[in-house]
């Protein structure tokens, strides 16, 4: 049974305590005291994997909502994409209730950001990769009206120091980002580069034109490896969000894909 069949099942116990707790708490509303019997049990132990995708679903709308107002008022473009990722992600209209109202519990003023993005890293276990896809999709809610405001890059950067990010491991999130946006997302046939341009190519790969074929090489399995859905779901990443994980390396395959045509290389 998934995490959240446990959840609605009641036999989840409560999994988190703290500020991703009590968001996820208030985003279940009437159904936290229907289904989840008494707070306070055993629960799952910090660093489980049930743990980790309930901190990761939580964390991921509520700051989601947080982006989205940080500029001062929430666009329809913000809204659309937020349902957009939740119809993606093939969520139960239980589900997809919770993902709403957790996104509004991040719009909500005194929302305890750093507080959530702290024990979202605890929660985390140092585990990379699913931070990493945690901020893509913070980057991509930002993007959500083609516009990067100041007051949305300023929020991105702390997140991603909260997270502890570096620089340029935000910049090349921001071209992974970019690169979708300019149709490399389009990309689902296996010979199709979604129309990327050799440039971006090499910014999604995150290596310069001057790297050796071993290098690109080197590069492209890196990548893939951070994004490999199976190991992402294996770190905590729910299992409805291995479609977004997919996507990711099919982008960065198309990246590879232009790179290596016009290197000659096989």
């Amino acid at each position: 049974m998934s995490w959240w069949g446990k959840i609605i099942g009641g036999s989840f116990g409560f999994m988190l305590g703290g500020p991703l707790g009590a968001l996820f708490g208030a985003a279940l509303g009437h159904n936290l005291d229907r289904g989840m019997g008494q707070l306070g049990g055993e629960g799952f132990s910090p660093g489980g994997q049930e743990r980790v995708q309930g901190a990761f679903f939580t964390a991921t709308f509520s700051v989601m909502g947080y982006i989205a107002k940080v500029d001062g008022q929430v666009s329809k473009d913000e809204i659309n994409i937020a349902n957009t990722l939740m119809r993606q992600l093939n969520l139960s209209p239980d589900m997809m209730t919770t993902a709403r109202r957790l996104f509004s519990e991040g719009k909500a003023p005194g929302f305890p950001l750093d507080d959530v993005l702290k024990q979202f890293r605890q929660e985390c276990h140092r585990r990379q990769s699913l931070m990493r896809m945690f901020l893509e999709m913070q980057i991509h809610a930002a993007f959500a009206d083609g516009v990067l405001h100041p007051a949305e890059k300023k929020a991105l950067h702390h997140i991603c120091d909260m997270l502890g990010f570096s620089q340029h491991e935000f910049d090349h999130l921001l071209n992974l980002v970019r690169a979708h946006n300019e149709g490399a997302g389009a990309s689902r046939g296996p010979d199709s580069t979604g129309g990327l341009t050799l440039s971006m190519s090499y910014k999604v790969l995150d290596v310069e034109k001057s790297a050796t074929d071993a290098e690109v090489k080197k590069a492209y399995r890196r990548l893939m490896n951070q994004h490999h859905p199976d190991k992402l779901v294996a770190k905590g990443l729910p299992e409805e969000m291995m479609q977004v994980a997919k996507e990711k390396t099919q982008e960065i395959k198309a990246a590879y894909d232009v790179i290596k045509k016009d290197r000659g290389m096989r």
